[in-house]
């Protein structure tokens, strides 16, 4: 069982910036390929960046490329969005996902709310 708690979320200006976190439980972080998803309000959950076990790999949706970064830090069992230059359209709740021998487990999600 792997457990996700997301922080970082928060109230912000366009233009601006958040970093969230994800904290994942367990002894096995290093094989968990890691994801960013998130969903506005009466829209069907998107993906938004996605970070392999290794680290080495990475992928963004179009709409953040270039704007948002992920990472992980294997010390810290975290894997991290640093989200810049944000969009009013950027504004939804954000859920953190790690896959593991092909079984998702999600996190509760954080709010990001980006005003003009």
């Amino acid at each position: 069982q792997v457990q996700l708690v997301e922080s970082g979320g928060g109230l912000v200006q366009a233009g601006g910036s958040l970093r969230l976190s994800c904290a994942a439980s367990g002894r096995t972080f290093r094989r968990y390929a890691m994801g960013w998803f998130r969903q506005a309000p009466e829209k069907e959950r998107e993906f938004v960046a996605a970070i392999s076990w290794s680290g080495l790999s990475t992928d963004y949706a179009d709409s953040v490329k270039g704007r948002f970064t992920i990472s992980r830090d294997y010390t810290k069992n975290t894997v991290s969005l640093q989200m810049d230059s944000l969009k009013l359209e950027d504004t939804a709740v954000y859920y953190c996902k790690a896959t593991d021998l092909g079984i998702d487990y999600w996190g509760r999600g954080t709010q990001v709310t980006v005003s003009s």
